[in-house]
């Protein structure tokens, strides 16, 4: 296996993984991530839990899907959704720190995206 082919299969497995990890939790109904969008949107502690669950399935599918045949403009959404989502802590009145520290969840899948845009070149 080659050098790039390694590289391309670390993005891959760390997307996923990410991904995977973040949609189990959703799907579980993660009490933090239930009541961060209740603050949010304003959705009653049902209408959040739907919408976490029908979040939680589409990030499960992604990490799936990036194992499988990634598609750059997926690997777009999820670079603005891992964006989105480390950028919800400060918003509901955790530290930076907590958005910093997953920079990881936009810049691997972006990484992953500009590695397929320029193998396309």
């Amino acid at each position: 296996m080659t050098n790039e082919k390694k590289f391309e299969w670390i993005l891959r497995i760390g997307v996923a993984g990410e991904f995977l990890g973040h949609g189990v939790f959703a799907v579980l109904g993660k009490a933090d991530w239930i009541k961060w969008t209740e603050q949010l949107t304003g959705f009653d502690t049902i209408t959040a839990t739907i919408f976490m669950t029908i979040v939680g399935i589409v990030d499960i599918l992604l990490a799936i899907l990036i194992i499988w045949k990634p598609i750059r403009p997926l690997l777009l959404w999820m670079a603005f959704w891992g964006f989105w989502t480390a950028l919800v802590r400060p918003l509901v009145g955790l530290p930076i720190w907590d958005f910093i520290e997953r920079f990881a969840n936009w810049a691997a899948p972006l990484a992953l995206y500009y590695f397929y845009k320029n193998k396309s070149q």
